[in-house]
């Protein structure tokens, strides 16, 4: 029988408490790093998010500056800055019909100091005008809110002969392909709605697109053209000095704006919005907070004449019922760009 040595009983006692030993400082390593990984970060937010903000907030608008969307934003930027005792800084990205300055947020931290600011068209009409848009409007955002709704009107030079929208289609069908209406070019909302308009009363109108609303408008002041569907503070000041006649507003009730402006009808109901929205993964605190602080701005008597003077109303939403509406509006969109043939690139 051989004998055991006692000391070699040592040496393996000892290796395996090392060994252990080892062990536990490997995993106790294991869980700092994967805290490091999960934890920190969500402690760090959690920690930012407690100050916010402590520092400069970023609108951005990917339109060029003096338009409605533009002035809406420096409004309540505004406002804003004063409410949360930070700066509110509105950056202008314009390119693309919007797509420059959108993607440009798509890509920022999600760390609740940079924001987006656009009118409706650019975030729901332009993934169906184009072949590829660089930014994914469900998945790359999340909603804050909308801030404002403005109206379109169906405007006509005071020579053209109708005065209703009975009377414009009448013409059109007596004239088929020889009523021309301008827009603000290929896919733009006022080029939707005249598409919008010839489907429904079954017309056949000749589109005419321009580089821009103010020029479409301009030329239907001067007798070149008959016809053109604009935003409310766009042709509103041309219809007040009596240079266009307004035969109704796109919508299916009276606006508030003027009352007297008889409604287009349901399938003509277009509601052109501007909204706020975050980059995707912006920390639900901060959503929270930023809507309540611009729901009291827009409440203000201040605010409220500022939007009417732009010919816009303020509107009531939340996050979720904002983020609840797009994928129905994106695919309501995507069926008029359809019917419409209207492209880009």
């Amino acid at each position: 029988m051989q004998q055991q040595n006692p000391h070699h009983h040592k040496a393996q006692g000892a290796w395996r408490a090392g060994t252990a030993g080892k062990r536990r400082v490997l995993l106790a390593a294991t869980a700092a790093l994967a805290w490091a990984a999960v934890g920190a970060p969500q402690a760090w937010a959690q920690a930012s998010t407690a100050n916010w903000p402590s520092k400069p907030i970023t609108f951005v608008v990917p339109q060029a500056p003096g338009g409605a969307n533009d002035v809406i934003a420096r409004a309540i930027a505004q406002g804003l800055g004063q409410s949360l005792g930070q700066p509110v800084i509105v950056e202008n990205r314009a390119g693309a019909n919007g797509n420059v300055g959108t993607s440009q947020v798509a890509r920022s931290a999600a760390d609740g100091y940079t924001f987006l600011v656009t009118a409706q068209s650019a975030y729901t009409i332009n993934p169906a005008l184009y072949s590829s848009v660089p930014f994914d409007p469900i998945k790359d955002f999340t909603p804050v809110m909308q801030l404002a709704v403005a109206p379109y009107l169906l405007v006509v030079n005071p020579n053209f002969p109708a005065k209703n929208l009975d009377e414009l289609v009448a013409y059109a069908k007596q004239h088929p392909g020889k009523v021309e209406y301008a827009s603000a070019g290929n896919g733009t909302l006022n080029h939707l709605l005249g598409e919008m308009l010839k489907k429904q009363k079954g017309v056949d109108l000749l589109h005419v697109p321009y580089k821009g609303a103010s020029a479409a408008a301009t030329d239907v002041v001067a007798g070149q053209l008959p016809m053109t569907f604009g935003s409310f503070p766009g042709v509103m000041p041309f219809v007040s000095s009596g240079k266009l006649r307004v035969l109704g507003v796109a919508s299916d009730k009276p606006t508030q704006l003027a009352p007297e402006i008889v409604p287009l009808g349901k399938g003509l109901a277009v509601t052109s919005w501007y909204g706020l929205f975050a980059p995707a993964g912006t920390p639900e605190t901060v959503v929270v907070r930023l809507h309540a602080a611009i729901t009291k701005v827009l409440a203000t008597p201040v605010m409220t004449e500022r939007l009417k003077t732009l010919g816009a109303e303020s509107v009531v939403s939340t996050p979720q019922s904002f983020k609840a509406s797009l994928p129905a509006e994106l695919a309501y969109w995507k069926q008029v760009v359809q019917d419409s043939g209207a492209h880009i690139d």
